[in-house]
């Protein structure tokens, strides 16, 4: 069977169910990369918040819709593509950034500027960030973990529509 027609066959709570699964699923990666040494920015830890939210709003929304409350089963549908979209659109950005294409938060980019007096110097290093946001820890087939959240938020965004139209 194609993707594609699993998707349309599927009933709205097993699209929850699969957001859910593909969010946990994620937040496990990146999870495991972390536990394996690759240090996440703040914009890396920012982009997990959709996730974090997300996979007991897809649960949630799950039971609605297998209760048959479709009302509140499209709002958390909605809810969930809304959230998705924008962390996809986060997770390009932050990729943007990394490529040196824009600018990102002044806090974990740009270079390193010291003081003339040791002291300040010290304090400085005591308060500084040691993960850039401006350089991918690692790269997987040329994306950097950024660009592979934009492109499974798109995904579950998409799911999250599909959701909301299913039968």
């Amino acid at each position: 069977m194609q993707p594609a027609r699993i998707i349309q066959d599927a009933t709205s709570a097993q699209l929850a169910l699969a957001i859910a699964a593909g969010a946990a699923a994620t937040v496990g990666g990146a999870w495991a990369f972390e536990w394996w040494g690759y240090a996440p920015c703040d914009l890396c830890l920012q982009q997990r918040w959709a996730y974090y939210a997300s996979a007991p709003l897809a649960l949630a929304t799950a039971i609605l819709a297998q209760a048959n409350f479709r009302a509140p089963a499209l709002i958390g549908f909605l809810l969930l593509a809304a959230a998705f979209s924008a962390n996809a659109a986060f997770g390009a950005w932050h990729a943007g950034v990394e490529w040196g294409w824009w600018r990102g938060p002044t806090g974990c980019t740009g270079s390193f500027a010291p003081t003339g007096d040791m002291g300040d110097f010290m304090r400085s290093m005591e308060s500084a960030r040691l993960v850039r946001c401006d350089e991918p820890a690692l790269r997987i087939v040329g994306l950097s973990l950024a660009g592979w959240n934009a492109i499974v938020s798109a995904g579950l965004a998409g799911l999250a529509v599909f959701g909301a139209r299913a039968r």
